[in-house]
C-alpha cells in the first residue's frame, strides 16, 4: 500500500479548504501584534503568581489562627470552662506561663510552695484574665480554687509595696472566710514586701492617720469596714484602691436582713479611683449579679466552670424522709449508732435550734462542739482550730460556715434543717468533696419542707445522683413563692426531749392517784378535799379551820388582857383598904 492510499483512509470524510496567498508585510505586522500579547499575559501570569503567593501566606495565616481558636475551644470543653466577652485572652495550662506574663519568681515560688501543682479550670481562665487588666464575674463550684484566682493576679498587679495606702480591696461575707483569705494572702506575699491586713476590731485608738499607709492590701467584711468608714475622724482611705474584689458575690448583693447589698453600695462609691477594676467570684449565679455587671462594668469578661448552679459530682447525695421533727433526732442517733466517719458538719436554720441540739446530742457522749453569731470571735476561732485539728468530731453550725470556709477533711455533711433555697444547698454540701476529695451529704426533710423539695432534687438531679420521680413531678414554685421562703422562716417544734419526758411523769402520776382521776390538777382537788373531811370539828376548808384557830387565839389574847386589868384594879383596891398598913410602916421607916 502507497503512502498515498493511506493518507487517503486517514483523510476520509476530512474537508480541505483551499490555499490562500498571504503577504509578507501583513505577515509580520500579525507576528508583532502576537508577541506583545504574550509579552502582556506574561505579565499578567507574574502578576497573579504574586497575588497567589500573598494569598497563600494570608490563608496559611488563617489557618494558624483557626487551628490555635480550635485548640483553645476544644481546651475549654474538655475542661468545662464557657467564656463571654470580646477579646479574651487564652487560658494557661501552667503556673509556668506566668513568666509571659511579667509575673515575678518570688510570687511564683510561693504559688508552688502552697502546693498548688497544676492549676484548676477557674484558675486557667480567670488568671490570664484579671492579669490583662479586664474585669471579670466568674463562677465555678465549690473548692475550685476561686481565691488563688484572685489573689495571684491582684498581687502580680500590685507588684510592689507602696506608701499610698490600701491598693486592693477583698471583701467577704463571714468572718471566718475572711481569716482563711487572709492566711491564703500571707503565704502567697512572703518575701515580697506586701503587707496584707484584716480588720479583726474597730476600736480606734488602733488606728491612726498613717496606719493605712503601712499595707497594701485591706481583707474586711462590709459592716466593719462602713463602721470605720463612718467616722468622724478619717481613719481608713479607699482613694488608691486598683482591685475590688467581691467574694461571695451573691450573698453580698443579697437584700434585707441577712443580705449586704446597701453596704456594698456604700463601699463601691467609697473607692473612687478612676482606674479601679472590680471582680465578682462565687460558686452559684444569680441573675441578679450578672444584670449589674452587665450595666456597670465596662468590657466584662464572664468565666463559668461546669453547669451553674449545680453540686460537685463527687460528693454522694441523699435525701431521707423523717416524718416530723421528732424524727430527726432519731434518724440522726440511728446513724451515729450505725458509725460515721468524722469530722462531720451538720447544719440548722437558726442558732437557737443549735443550742437545743448541741444540748441533745452532748448528753449522747457524743465530741460535740456548736458555732454561731452569739458566741466571741475567740470561742468561734477555738473551734475552728479545734475541728480543724480533729479534735472536735461533729460540728453544729448555721449558714454562717455554708459560705467559702474550706475544711478539707470534711467527709459527711448533714442537713438537719432543711435549706430554704437551692443556693443554700448548694453552699452547704459544698464543704464535703473539695479539691476532688468524695464526700457525702444527707438532707432531713419533712412534710413541712414540700414547697422547696423540687428545686432541691433537680439540683442533685443535674449533678448525677438519683432522684424520685414523684419530687420532680412538684409544682414549681414562683420567684415571688422563692423570695418568701428565703425571708419566712419555717416554723418548727424545738428538738428536745426533756418536755416529753415530763409529760409522761405526771401521766404515771396521775395513774397512781385515788379515784383514778384523769390529770393532776384533780387529782390536787380530790387531795384537798380528803385532807378537809379530816380536819377536826367537821369543818369543811383548810382556811375555814385557819380561821377558826385565829379566832380562840384571839378570844385567849382578850381573856389574858382583861386578867391583866383586874389584876391591875385588884391592886388599886387592896391600896385604898389599908391606909393604916401604909401609915404604921411609914412610922416604921422613920
Amino acid at each position: 500500500m502507497d503512502t498515498f492510499n493511506i493518507f487517503c483512509k486517514l483523510s476520509k470524510g476530512a474537508k480541505f479548504s483551499k490555499a490562500t496567498t498571504v503577504d509578507k508585510n501583513a505577515s509580520n505586522e500579525s507576528n508583532k501584534a502576537k508577541i506583545k500579547e504574550e509579552s502582556k499575559t506574561k505579565i499578567k501570569l507574574e502578576e497573579d503568581c504574586v497575588i497567589d503567593s500573598d494569598s497563600e501566606e494570608t490563608t496559611k495565616k488563617d489557618d494558624y489562627n483557626f487551628n490555635l481558636e480550635d485548640e483553645i475551644s476544644r481546651f475549654r470543653n474538655n475542661h468545662n470552662i464557657a467564656v463571654k466577652g470580646t477579646g479574651i485572652p487564652p487560658p494557661i495550662r501552667s503556673f509556668h506561663e506566668l513568666d509571659t506574663f511579667e509575673v515575678s519568681q518570688q510570687i511564683i515560688a510561693n504559688v508552688m510552695a502552697c502546693g498548688y501543682s497544676d492549676p484548676t479550670p477557674i484558675q486557667m481562665q480567670a488568671i490570664p484574665v484579671m492579669l490583662n487588666s479586664r474585669q471579670i464575674l466568674a463562677c465555678a463550684p465549690t473548692g475550685s480554687g476561686k481565691t488563688a484566682a484572685f489573689l495571684i493576679p491582684v498581687l502580680s498587679s500590685l507588684k510592689k509595696p507602696s506608701r499610698k495606702g490600701f491598693r486592693a480591696l477583698i471583701l467577704c461575707p463571714t468572718r471566718e472566710l475572711a481569716r482563711q483569705t487572709f492566711r491564703e494572702c500571707v503565704r502567697l506575699t512572703e518575701k515580697t514586701g506586701m503587707k496584707p491586713h484584716i480588720i479583726t476590731k474597730v476600736k480606734q485608738d488602733k488606728f491612726g492617720p498613717n496606719f493605712s499607709m503601712k499595707f497594701d492590701i485591706l481583707i474586711s467584711t462590709p459592716n466593719r469596714l462602713i463602721y470605720l468608714l463612718k467616722q468622724e475622724n478619717q481613719i481608713l482611705s479607699l482613694n488608691n484602691v486598683e482591685w475590688l474584689v467581691v467574694d461571695e458575690s451573691d450573698k453580698l448583693f443579697e437584700t434585707g436582713k441577712r443580705g449586704f447589698r446597701d453596704q456594698l453600695a456604700e463601699i463601691y462609691k467609697s473607692c473612687n479611683n478612676k482606674d479601679i477594676k472590680r471582680a465578682m467570684f462565687s460558686a452559684t449565679y444569680t441573675p441578679q449579679v450578672a444584670g449589674w455587671c452587665k450595666k456597670n462594668l465596662k468590657n466584662v469578661v464572664s468565666v463559668t466552670v461546669g453547669h451553674r448552679n449545680t453540686t460537685v459530682q463527687d460528693v454522694e447525695q441523699e435525701l431521707i424522709y423523717v416524718g416530723d421533727e421528732n424524727g430527726k433526732l432519731l434518724a440522726f442517733r440511728d446513724l451515729i449508732q450505725a458509725g460515721i466517719n468524722p469530722p462531720v458538719l451538720v447544719f440548722v436554720e437558726s442558732k437557737d435550734r443549735a443550742k437545743q441540739l448541741f444540748n441533745e446530742l452532748i448528753l449522747d457522749q457524743i465530741n460535740v462542739d456548736v458555732i454561731h453569731s452569739d458566741r466571741s470571735q475567740l470561742q468561734r476561732d477555738n473551734v475552728v482550730c479545734a475541728f480543724r485539728e480533729g479534735k472536735i468530731w461533729v460540728l453544729i453550725c448555721t449558714e454562717l460556715m455554708g459560705r467559702g470556709i474550706d475544711f478539707k477533711g470534711v467527709k459527711l455533711v448533714i442537713n438537719y434543717d432543711f435549706p430554704p433555697s437551692a443556693i443554700s444547698y448548694i453552699h452547704r454540701i459544698g464543704r464535703t468533696g473539695r479539691a476532688g476529695r468524695p464526700g457525702k451529704a444527707i438532707t432531713y426533710f419533712t412534710k413541712d419542707d414540700k414547697l422547696a423539695l423540687r428545686s432541691i432534687a433537680s439540683v442533685m438531679k443535674e449533678s448525677g445522683c438519683d432522684v424520685p420521680s414523684y419530687m420532680l413531678k412538684l409544682k414549681k414554685l414562683k420567684k415571688s413563692e422563692k423570695s418568701k421562703l428565703k425571708k419566712d422562716i419555717v416554723k418548727r417544734a424545738p428538738i428536745t426531749t426533756s418536755v416529753r419526758f415530763k409529760k409522761r411523769k405526771r401521766k404515771n402520776s396521775d395513774a397512781s392517784t385515788p379515784n383514778e382521776t384523769v390529770s393532776n390538777r384533780s387529782f390536787k382537788k380530790q387531795k384537798g378535799k380528803n385532807l378537809n373531811q379530816s380536819l377536826p370539828n367537821g369543818t369543811v376548808n383548810k382556811n375555814k379551820f385557819k380561821k377558826q384557830k385565829r379566832n380562840n387565839l384571839d378570844q385567849n389574847n382578850s381573856n389574858e388582857i382583861v386578867n391583866k386589868s383586874f389584876k391591875k384594879h385588884k391592886r388599886k383596891n387592896t391600896d385604898q383598904s389599908s391606909p393604916d398598913e401604909t401609915v404604921s410602916k411609914q412610922k416604921k421607916n422613920e
